[in-house]
């Protein structure tokens, strides 16, 4: 550090004043950067790095205790709960005895009572049953899946760093779409599409270095007519399904966006499924951050209400994208 140079001051309001009005239509074009090749070159990188088997299924705040929790990831059946002592536990979401649906199943006791004949699962092995491994990190629950994943598998999985949960605010979204998990990575390793198609949410979009390995942008988020909040993040992808956006200058320095897509199997029409689980982790330096970190249930559904209407959209995005690869139209 320049001894001579005065240590960089945090403006007092993190927000800034645009001179004119975001006109959609006079943006600089991005077509040319966002190059097919580069895409598919980071989309590369990430499907080659290892993920122990390990799938998002949920929320930590959706398994909660006394009730299942019921999912399908890679066309298998999977159910969560809690034990009495509030641990996760997890497993075949069929019952050993006739394959009830454990899902529809309550919970007596920790221990997964099944509504048709009474058999009761406590999360260990019983009768055939066999528990999966699965792993709570506060935030998001996770379960290793042998079968469908088809990796060696690690004894937890690779959580990406985030900032400190009790110094933060954390919202969870989840949606879910036609189309497989590397077309929701795909979009997400597309940055140049933020301020065209996610007009209402960002402006100003510039991508300073873009490589396989991630791409750091300069983006705007609005926050009403012409105020926006100026900032430069990372993408970077540390797993096939998994990308995570992370403030590194500006206000909300730290925050991160976690993107996890996991496959969930065949529809009626055979179509591929993929469920995004999208974790919003906020934090910052102000002072009056404190207040927001009290006033957190009442912020995390605006949260994920903002996160949710931009994946009404990227999962068009996704959506569009698996229909023409499947059928050989994709021009990348």
């Amino acid at each position: 550090m320049n001894p001579l140079r005065a240590p960089r001051r945090r403006p007092r309001l993190p927000l800034s004043w645009r001179r004119r009005p975001s006109r959609w239509d006079a943006q600089e074009p991005t077509w040319r950067e966002a190059r097919p090749a580069l895409i598919a070159a980071a989309l590369k990188t990430a499907s080659a790095r290892p993920t122990g088997n390990w799938y998002v299924v949920a929320g930590s705040r959706e398994v909660r205790k006394g009730a299942v929790l019921g999912r399908t990831v890679g066309g298998l059946e999977v159910i969560l709960w809690r034990g009495d002592d509030g641990a996760l536990r997890a497993g075949p979401g069929a019952c050993p005895h006739l394959g009830a649906p454990l899902r529809d199943s309550p919970v007596r006791c920790g221990r997964v009572v099944c509504n048709w004949h009474g058999l009761a699962l406590d999360g260990a092995p019983f009768a055939g049953w066999e528990p999966y491994p699965a792993h709570d990190d506060g935030l998001l629950v996770w379960v290793r899946l042998d079968a469908p994943g088809g990796e060696s598998p690690l004894r937890s999985p690779l959580v990406p760093a985030r900032p400190s949960l009790p110094g933060a605010v954390g919202a969870v979204v989840s949606a879910q779409g036609v189309c497989e998990p590397e077309d929701v990575v795909a979009n997400r390793l597309d940055p140049w599409h933020g301020a065209w198609f996610h007009p209402y949410s960002f402006v100003d979009l510039t991508v300073e270095n873009a490589a396989d390995e991630g791409f750091t942008v300069r983006v705007s988020f609005k926050v009403a007519g012409r105020l926006v909040v100026p900032v430069r993040a990372t993408f970077t992808a540390p797993g096939p399904r998994t990308v995570v956006m992370r403030i590194v200058e500006g206000e909300g320095e730290g925050s991160v966006v976690e993107t996890h897509a996991t496959p969930l199997g065949p529809d009626a029409h055979d179509r591929p499924r993929t469920r995004v689980v999208e974790a919003v982790v906020a934090t910052s330096e102000r002072t009056g951050f404190v207040a927001a970190r009290r006033a957190a249930p009442l912020l995390r559904p605006l949260m994920s209400a903002a996160a949710a209407r931009l994946w009404r959209d990227d999962l068009a995005y996704a959506e569009r994208r698996y229909l023409l690869r499947s059928t050989g139209r994709f021009p990348g």
